[in-house]
């Protein structure tokens, strides 16, 4: 197979290939390979790989049942011989490297596979190995001091944002056809919505990762993919979701088979609201603002009814609780890291943002936390009230396109400032916290609402800039219903507003 025909095909086109014998797991796991090396040293999408048992892993695909090989009724492996890339936090391969882009974790090595992984794997994907991510997935930008920063295929000068930046950069320049995500606060849809891609947040609880890991940052983050088609998330979300008893959240399995409904006729038209409004105050581009107000345009034209609508929630304090939860996570991470280690973590060892959050998490009271989450569930009963009026809420999924390498890194003077953290009050620390962020934040204002109500939202790239960069439009939905959001993406997919990759230099 040759490199230019592998990227035209997505994950199961891949699989069908394999299935009809059109070409082999192998051949698949070397062109993947042959297109890593040649696009990793541009974008340094990939941090990690594992050549040789990927290809022993793919020659075993074959001999997979009973020694029969693949069949084209084998539906429990959708995606049986098609290469996949994992984000290098949370999505551990046993016995490979597991650093979450950190300098503390770049000896770590992974003692089993996660849930998701094991439930990859079962699925017929075969990793090649593990993609580039922010220290700690704390960022919208994907620039560690382990890995360095990685590259947008569409212009490398900018970044392909954060957190599951490496596996953007990597679906976007043809490497994998699809890869591992996770989310958090936006961190599957921001560098969607930045690399022409489609990014689906579940719902919480869809496709948790436990046992025993199952409240990760509370709820807000999930672990996902990246795809460059609908049909392909639909596909994972099959192979994906599942209940699991021991898991702190849990949602009830779809009852029919999210591929299948793609493409089912609606019963009604959708009721849809928009906003182009940033929920803290920040500018939005006049590109982000198009990107919606003619998505808008089309749908008015398919027939729906839409109304703008500002969000109900106070988004300034939703970020404040946001940035609680992540104080506290940190620094609960830190006191775990420092256990295992027998010492104190220094900041010199850790990124700024991390030291700050950690730092600040300390002052966290019990009271001050569990506080913070009830406001979660404030935000998230506005927000099913706005629901029961409307099915999807759309908004821009960026704030503008994707920032350049380096524009969000802090400065040695903005470095040696937030160094001072520990001398702060508790307020002044918070205060610290959201101006540390407000650059970024003004950049990614709207992802970080779906993580906090636990409802599914979506990134689908339907603009390109007059700079030829991509950017995306977020649609949100009731918790539950993924099928509205992966319809209405179908529906997209098929319209002269979906980007995708044309356009893409580095994509060919």
């Amino acid at each position: 197979m040759t490199l230019s025909s592998y990227s035209t095909y997505d994950a199961l086109g891949l699989a069908a290939l394999v299935r009809a014998r059109e070409v082999s797991p192998r051949e698949l796991v070397e062109t993947a390979f042959a297109r890593l090396d040649e696009m990793n040293p541009l974008l340094n999408a990939v941090v990690h790989t594992r050549r040789e048992a990927a290809l022993k892993e793919a020659d075993e695909i074959l001999g997979g049942n009973g020694g029969s090989g693949i069949d084209s009724g084998d539906s429990a492996r959708p995606f049986a011989g098609v290469p996949f890339l994992l984000k290098d936090i949370s999505q551990a391969l046993g016995g490979e490297p597991l650093t979450s882009g950190a300098l503390l974790m770049k000896s770590n090595i992974a003692k089993r596979d996660s849930n998701y992984v094991a439930r990859i794997r079962r699925g017929g994907f075969i990793p090649l190995g593990h993609t580039n991510t922010p220290e700690f997935g704390l960022k919208n930008i994907t620039e560690p001091l382990l890995h360095g920063p990685a590259r947008n295929p569409w212009n490398p000068a900018h970044s392909p944002g954060g957190s599951s930046g490496g596996a953007a950069a990597a679906v976007a320049a043809g490497i994998v056809p699809a890869a591992g995500a996770s989310d958090g606060g936006g961190s599957i849809r921001i560098p969607a919505s930045f690399t022409g891609l489609f990014g689906l947040k579940p719902t919480r609880g869809r496709t948790p990762v436990g046992p025993g890991a199952g409240r990760q940052w509370q709820g807000a983050s999930i672990d996902f993919a990246l795809t460059r088609t609908v049909r392909d998330s639909a596909a994972m979300l099959d192979l994906l979701q599942v209940v699991q008893p021991e898991a702190a959240f849990q949602t009830p399995l779809y009852p029919g088979v999210y591929l299948d409904d793609l493409l089912l006729p609606r019963q009604r038209k959708l009721r849809i609201a928009y906003t182009t409004a940033s929920p803290v105050g920040t500018p939005v581009s006049e590109e982000a603002v198009q990107a919606v107000l003619k998505t808008v345009k089309w749908l008015e034209s398919e027939g729906y009814a839409v109304e703008e609508k500002l969000s109900p929630v106070n988004g300034v304090r939703l970020m404040e609780n946001y940035y609680t939860m992540n104080a506290g996570e940190v620094s609960a991470m830190f006191l775990s890291l420092e256990s295992g280690m027998g010492r104190k973590i220094a900041a010199s060892e850790v990124d700024i943002v991390t030291w700050v959050l950690a730092e600040a998490g300390k002052q966290v009271s019990a009271a001050e936390f569990v506080h913070s989450l009830h406001e979660w569930d404030v935000a998230a009963a506005q927000m099913a009230a706005l629901m029961e009026r409307f099915d999807l809420y759309i908004t821009p999924a960026n704030a503008d396109s994707a920032p350049k390498v380096g524009e969000l890194t802090q400065t040695p003077d903005e470095i040696k400032q937030l160094l001072e953290v520990s001398s702060l009050s508790k307020e002044g620390q918070r205060r610290m916290i959201y101006e540390m962020f407000e650059p970024s934040l003004t950049y990614t204002p709207f992802t970080q609402l779906a993580n906090l109500t636990g409802q599914p939202a979506m990134s689908v790239p339907v603009h390109l800039t007059a700079e030829g960069l991509p950017i995306g439009v977020q649609v949100m939905a009731s918790k539950g219903r993924e099928d509205l959001l992966l319809q209405l993406a179908a529906c997209l997919e098929q319209s002269p507003l979906w980007v995708g990759m044309q356009g893409n230099p580095l994509f060919a």
